[in-house]
């Protein structure tokens, strides 16, 4: 069986990321995504505006140190990652609640779309890209092909 799980967004971050650090020692970077999408109401005529948000985690080390530099509130950025639902509890509840949210594994990615505004509203550096950590490809240079042209 063959299936594919891909989540891409274009949004604005809607609040600076948040860092926490995991009790074996990891941290762990969470973010919301706000998208938005208008359509015409077929009744009024009128346009509706209507945000959607993403949750978004990651665990990658080096994705945390980026986001943790230059993830603002209000950013636009791209991410591709998968989605992943899964279960936590309130301390003192007996039920399970359920949250799905996009998660940069390795292999996902996250894109800054524009440059981060300086606090006299000027655009700042340029806008980073990164891309959670992958392991190395395996393979001999004698898999390569030679007559690629680049």
């Amino acid at each position: 069986m063959f299936g594919l799980n891909l989540a891409q967004v274009i949004g604005r971050l809607g609040a600076d990321v948040t860092i926490n650090h995991l009790p074996s020692g990891g941290r762990v970077a969470n973010m919301s995504v706000a998208t938005d999408e208008g359509y015409i109401n077929r009744d009024t005529g009128e346009r509706v505006e209507k945000t959607e948000w993403h949750r978004v985690v990651t665990f990658q080390s080096g994705l945390i140190d980026m986001l943790e530099k230059h993830a603002r509130k209000g950013r636009l950025v791209y991410l591709s990652g998968k989605l992943q639902t899964r279960p936590w509890r309130r301390d003192g509840e007996d039920t399970d609640r359920f949250t799905t949210e996009i998660l940069l594994a390795p292999g996902g990615r996250i894109q800054f779309l524009e440059k981060p505004r300086t606090a006299n509203g000027s655009n700042g550096s340029d806008a980073p890209t990164a891309q959670a950590e992958a392991p190395e490809a395996t393979g001999t240079a004698q898999d390569l092909d030679d007559d690629i042209p680049f």
